[in-house]
């Protein structure tokens, strides 16, 4: 059953969205309008989707929504710069919102941007959702079927009864069956792979077709491309893109299997073939255990 998958956000909020803008404001009485086009020129990524709302307390408005995979220390910049380009273009007031799917460290993610530039202050608050934190419950009981493929990350959803009902829902409707490729790459995380796959009922290669999965290449292809491109030549491309798989790998680990999967990048660190840490990277989806990874290397 390999599917193509619109896993986008623009594809995620859609499926409910006043539930969402609720979700993400706090406010009861929210309608929630048309989803707007987001290319603000050097901004145009899948990731970030802009939505119409109103209330009769706030008037019109937009909520701009940011999914991340893992948070970065990029993001309070980008955030500033996207609700700056939202409110230029449309005119309206703007309500950031930032998703982190991911947790990979214990350190405080920012809620705001914040610069002083001879005496030129700048500042942008958002509001900051981390997906460990949130309680299983709001994705059944709301309902939130955006949050049914990310119910093994939140807080109460690792237990296998739970991950089933997600699936049985996400089957049950012909909008969400499409989502359980992704349901089964975040189960990976809190469940064993043969279990996942006796849940799931197919192959577990069917999750390199994951877009988390695939996020996780692309952004270790576009580190590989930058640092070549500042090193200026052909070799340097080269020893770019394997240093941004290494890069993928090495965050992948620690959110799979935090600290004891670190222990593995002084030796992954030493290897320069790219299809060789690429397959790295996949066995990394689909493995139990650290010592899998250790027979691999």
């Amino acid at each position: 059953m390999n599917k193509a998958v619109d896993i986008s956000t623009k594809k995620l909020i859609s499926l409910a969205p006043n539930n969402w803008a609720k979700w993400v404001t706090g406010i009861p009485d929210i309608v929630t309008g048309e989803i707007l086009n987001t290319e603000f020129q050097w901004i145009s990524r899948q990731s970030d989707v802009v939505i119409q709302a109103e209330s009769p307390q706030y008037g019109k408005f937009l909520i701009l929504n940011e999914l991340q995979l893992r948070h970065t220390s990029e993001m309070p910049r980008r955030m500033r710069a996207y609700a700056a380009l939202a409110e230029e273009k449309y005119k309206l007031q703007t309500y950031p919102v930032l998703i982190n799917i991911l947790k990979i460290s214990n350190s405080e993610i920012p809620t705001s941007f914040a610069s002083n530039f001879i005496g030129l202050r700048a500042i942008q608050d958002y509001r900051v959702i981390n997906l460990w934190e949130v309680d299983v419950n709001i994705a059944f009981e709301t309902p939130l079927p955006s949050l049914l493929p990310f119910v093994p990350i939140l807080k109460g959803g690792e237990n296998e009864s739970t991950i089933r009902e997600a699936l049985r829902m996400l089957r049950a409707d012909e909008q969400l069956n499409q989502l359980e490729t992704v349901l089964a790459f975040f189960a990976t995380f809190v469940l064993e792979s043969t279990l996942v796959q006796e849940i799931m009922r197919w192959d577990m290669t069917v999750l390199r077709e994951s877009p988390w999965y695939q996020e996780i290449l692309r952004e270790g292809q576009a580190r590989g491309q930058a640092e070549g491109e500042a090193l200026g030549e052909a070799r340097g491309e080269a020893r770019g893109e394997v240093r941004g798989i290494i890069s993928s790998i090495e965050t992948s680990l620690e959110a799979k299997f935090g600290s004891d999967g670190l222990e593995l990048m002084s030796q992954i660190s030493q290897i320069s073939d790219l299809e060789q840490l690429k397959e790295i990277l996949r066995r990394i989806v689909v493995a139990n255990t650290i010592q899998e990874l250790r027979n691999v290397l």
